[in-house]
């Protein structure tokens, strides 16, 4: 055997891609670098406030300062103080002089609000992964395997076109051969191509995807309403008067009708509330882009393996709406491109072939193999 030969059989050897299929099935990515983000930014950042406010609580001690008549021991002092904070009612008059009562409860509840909120933020993910995730890791486990074993398969395809057309004694018969196998798409895997097809008519993942979405907006905008909401009624109100006349002291004379009281932890809760709002709000065209993500083909991956035959029919009918799941799986595709062995190779290939001068006779990655092995590069033209 020629030491061309010799060559040519080493360089298609490795040209094969090595079998990582036990690491890939626990190294995929079943969320988007995005969701990731929006998931850690909407669930740590409440949990990471209310903690502060906790810590701070404990800390501090007494939430409420209330300014007891001069009569009063620290034990009377003491007891106003709880009595206020535990009801949290202020009392005013309106301005026909009627007496009013204002509920300040909410600035009580609201670090374990912000708890709830915490909760629903983590919804979405949930819904995410116990209703989409495993079918989708079924679906990148088999397209990422395939698509790495179908570029394997274009390597021994061009690998056993050398040792045919070595054995040929007639090399313009090789290739008619080679270009009627062409014509009758033998070159083609029709398991992938077929199962990509399919995911285009299902529609279950792209549902989901958008339902996470969408529950996940409603909650953003529902919490900055609710914090909307909290400033525009309380959250301008550091001073209250609290009434402790109730009960046993109803008819105690040395007791004032009203105390004044001073919320202690307000500018806190301010800033706590702001600092939400403010994330919750940016974050919202985040959400509206990841949904809008569905809108339009990713194209970019599958230029790189339209390389492969089998991309040949799947690419004319990307013409189709693009709301289903196998734009879906691309888009997850994407994001687990590490895991795409195949993928580097084919990048350069294609980069190469803009670099060739005759790009004519570069198809597919088969094409290429076989200028790469030294077959005959004056094939004729399909």
């Amino acid at each position: 055997m020629s030491l061309s030969h010799t060559a040519a059989e080493y360089m298609l050897s490795d040209a094969l891609l090595p079998d990582a299929s036990s690491s890939r099935a626990k190294g995929l990515r079943l969320e988007l670098p995005s969701d990731r983000l929006l998931k850690f930014v909407t669930v740590g950042l409440p949990l990471f406030l209310v903690s502060l406010a906790f810590a701070r609580e404990f800390s501090a001690g007494s939430q409420i300062s209330c300014f007891s008549p001069t009569n009063f021991t620290g034990k009377q002092s003491a007891y106003t103080d709880t009595a206020c904070w535990d009801s949290l009612i202020h009392h005013g008059f309106d301005a026909e002089g009627r007496a009013i009562t204002k509920s300040l409860w909410a600035l009580k509840v609201f670090p374990y609000s912000l708890l709830v909120v915490a909760v629903l933020m983590y919804l979405p993910y949930l819904l995410w992964r116990y209703a989409a995730a495993p079918a989708l890791h079924c679906d990148l486990l088999f397209i990422i395997d395939e698509l790495d074993k179908s570029y394997n398969r274009s390597v021994r395809l061009v690998q056993h076109m050398k040792k045919i057309q070595q054995a040929s004694a007639e090399p313009e018969q090789f290739w008619e051969e080679y270009e009627r196998a062409r014509r009758e798409r033998y070159f083609e895997f029709p398991l992938l191509e077929r199962y990509l097809t399919c995911k285009q008519h299902a529609h279950a993942l792209v549902f989901i995807y958008i339902l996470r979405n969408l529950l996940l907006l409603l909650f953003l905008a529902a919490t900055c309403l609710y914090l909307v909401f909290l400033h525009l009624n309380i959250f301008f109100q550091d001073e209250f008067s609290c009434s402790i006349k109730t009960g046993l002291l109803q008819e105690e004379p040395h007791i004032p009708p009203l105390i004044p009281c001073k919320l202690v932890f307000f500018s806190v809760f301010q800033i706590i509330s702001v600092s939400v709002g403010s994330v919750y709000v940016l974050l919202i065209p985040v959400v509206i882009y990841n949904a809008l993500q569905l809108c339009q083909w990713d194209k970019g991956l599958l230029s790189v393996y339209e390389m492969l035959p089998a991309f040949d029919l799947l690419s004319r009918r990307m013409l189709t709406c693009p709301l289903n799941d196998l734009n879906v799986i691309l888009l997850f595709l994407r994001a687990n491109i590490s895991e795409l062995t195949s993928f580097s190779r084919l990048n350069a290939v294609s980069a190469l072939r803009e670099a060739t001068a005759n790009k004519e006779d570069i198809d597919t990655v088969i094409d290429f193999m076989t200028l790469l092995a030294g077959l005959e590069t004056t094939k004729p033209k399909h």
